[in-house]
């Protein structure tokens, strides 16, 4: 069975709080769609390859905008996270072997050509470079990680349907509960637009959050049938510290 991977950096409860930033996609595609802007789409989404810090501002265009690429397939199968999983499921985290951690940077890099920002991803790639002593590219891919969570975390609180956190895949939503240590159970559609994912056990009175997942479907071929994995048990990544 495969094993999800769980979050390497700092819990998003130490976080500052940020005022809500909901996606309005008019706004995010005029935007995106400008060359004259700053928030280009093909401008943000080098610089983000490239590894450069980016604000908040830029991390939101980038995620949401990202709903409009040619390159945006969020119901085909990645297969390249698949060898992700199986190459976590192996390694020893805290003694890896040399080609282990290639073969992890290779598949990770490939699975981010389908998810460039997958949680899950930018932080087995954060920790794969961070054990091959490659501290810049370590810090680069924590560094995003963090703002990707920040953007889903500042979309809505996600403690009532009206009121739902925005992801563009579904297990970015499932990495985001992860991101702050809690065991979650399956998620349940609520309406057509909106998911809710129950913790398995309520924390400061919270029993889940809401994910606004429409984006995902803007798309969907004509009797397609999305199934996915909610089974996958976790690896016992020890937190770490970029500073």
């Amino acid at each position: 069975m495969l094993r999800r991977v769980t979050i390497l950096l700092v819990a998003l409860s130490t976080f500052v709080e940020l005022s809500a930033q909901t996606p309005i996609n008019e706004s995010i595609l005029a935007k995106i769609s400008d060359v004259n802007s700053h928030l280009y789409y093909p401008n943000l989404i080098l610089r983000y390859k490239e590894g450069l810090a980016m604000s908040d501002e830029e991390y939101h265009h980038l995620y949401y905008g990202y709903a409009y690429q040619a390159t945006y397939r969020p119901l085909e199968v990645n297969s390249a996270m698949t060898r992700v999983q199986e190459i976590m499921a192996r390694l020893s985290i805290d003694t890896p072997s040399v080609y282990d951690i290639d073969e992890l940077i290779a598949a990770g890099i490939a699975a981010m050509e389908h998810d460039p920002f997958s949680p899950q991803l930018l932080n087995v790639l954060a920790y794969a470079y961070g054990a091959s002593g490659d501290k810049v590219r370590e810090k680069a891919y924590a560094d995003h990680l963090a703002g990707i969570l920040r953007t889903i975390e500042r979309s809505g609180d996600g403690l009532k349907e009206r009121t739902p956190m925005h992801i563009i895949m579904f297990s970015h939503g499932l990495d985001y509960i992860a991101s702050k240590n809690i065991k979650y159970l399956k998620g349940r559609i609520i309406s057509r637009n909106v998911e809710f994912v129950p913790f398995d056990f309520p924390k400061n009175k919270v029993k889940g959050y809401y994910f606004d997942y429409s984006r995902i479907y803007w798309n969907k071929p004509e009797n397609y049938t999305f199934k996915r994995e909610r089974t996958w048990q976790f690896n016992n990544l020890k937190p770490r510290e970029y500073k």
